[in-house]
This record gives structure tokens, sequence and C-alpha cells, in this order.
């Protein structure tokens, strides 16, 4: 009214195609709220098991970190977000490691994590948000270096090592040198192995693009 100097006319259909019209609209409104409210208690049921499998409140932030030193070039490190059971793309980082001179998974890891946690403890931007666990691609050894990483530090999150079987398929998480049983077929799992793919592709992709 104020925009267009009179009061506006509201029409509300009654009968014929126009009414169908609006009943398919407010259909479909219903079924999609319905459908976002059913994704999101899901994803949150999720994280909730999640949590409890690992000892530790639902982890709202994960990050995950890969090391990619594909035909003995560059040593590259990638590091993934995923928020509320999300990827959040905004956050991912690249490493190239730096001093190496051989192909030392494990000394890349730790150089990776400490450089990504020196900007934390700076208020650096883009690495000022604290994750609530930490998901290391690698298994145990990866795992223990992370931790000592964070040790010099004087941090402290939940590190969890990452392992596959012979086939390459993810076999569950180690904390401590201790293999915590997951279900395969449980939605928990189902995210583990999500977010471990999403960091190896990305890590993967950095790699190509350094070599192109």
């Amino acid at each position: 009214e104020q925009q267009y100097g009179r009061r506006p006319k509201l029409h509300v259909p009654q009968r014929g195609d126009n009414l169908r019209l609006v009943e398919l609209a407010c259909k479909n409104a219903f079924e999609e709220a319905e459908r976002v409210t059913g994704r999101e208690e899901r994803v949150s049921a999720t994280l909730t098991l999640l949590g409890k499998m690992l000892a530790i409140p639902a982890p709202k932030r994960m990050e995950s970190f890969d090391i990619s030193n594909i035909s003995g070039t560059d040593i590259v490190a990638s590091m993934v977000v995923f928020q509320e059971g999300k990827p959040k793309k905004s956050d991912y980082k690249r490493f190239k490691v730096e001093g190496l001179t051989d192909q030392d998974d494990y000394a890349s890891m730790r150089q990776v994590v400490t450089r990504r946690f020196v900007h934390y403890k700076a208020g650096d931007k883009g690495f000022d948000e604290a994750p609530d666990l930490l998901l290391i691609d690698g298994g145990v050894t990866h795992a223990k270096v992370a931790v000592a990483a964070l040790q010099e530090l004087n941090l402290s999150f939940p590190v969890f090592g990452m392992v596959k079987d012979d086939k390459h398929r993810t076999r569950g998480l180690y904390f401590r040198n201790v293999e915590i049983p997951i279900d395969r077929n449980s939605e928990g799992f189902k995210l583990i192995t999500r977010v471990q793919d999403e960091a190896h592709r990305f890590a993967i992709e950095y790699h190509r693009l350094l070599r192109s």
C-alpha cells in the first residue's frame, strides 16, 4: 500500500484451475518443509549417535586432513570441513608441504596440523574456528603425530585416525591405539566415509592442479 499508493487487492480463488494451482502450491510447500525438517532431524540424530560412539559431544564441526604425494612429486595436503554433517567448502584449506626432501607422510601430517593451528592460535581469519574433532586419514600413527602437533601448541581436540581395509574402503576409526567398533550400516559410519572420501578427493584435486 505504501509503495503503490493504494490498497492492494488479494484474489483468493474459490474454484477452477486457479484453485487447483493454489492447492498444488500449498501441497508442494508442505512436502518441502516436511522433507527439510526430516533431513535436518536425521542429520542431528546422526551427529548425536556419532558423538555417543566416540564418547564426545555431538560434533558440529569436523575437520579432516589428507596427505597426497602422487608419483614422488610435490607433497600436498587438504583440510576439509563438515559443519552440521554437510561440507562447508568455504572453510576448506590446501597446504603445500615445505622443507621435506622425501615422502614422509608422518612429518607432512605433523607440519600441516601445526600450520593450521598456529593460524588458529593467532586468530587468523579463516582459521579461527575450533573443531569438535579431527579426522586424520591414515590410521594410528598419523593420528599420533597430529596429537603431538597439538600438544606442542598446548591445544587439545579429539583426534581420530581413519583407516581403510585392503580394498581401500573405510574400515573404522582409531583413538589412542584402540579401534572403535562402528556399525558399517549406520549413518555415522556413512558420514565418516563421506568425510574421508572428500578429504582425499580435495587433496588429489590440488595435486593435479599443481602438476598441470
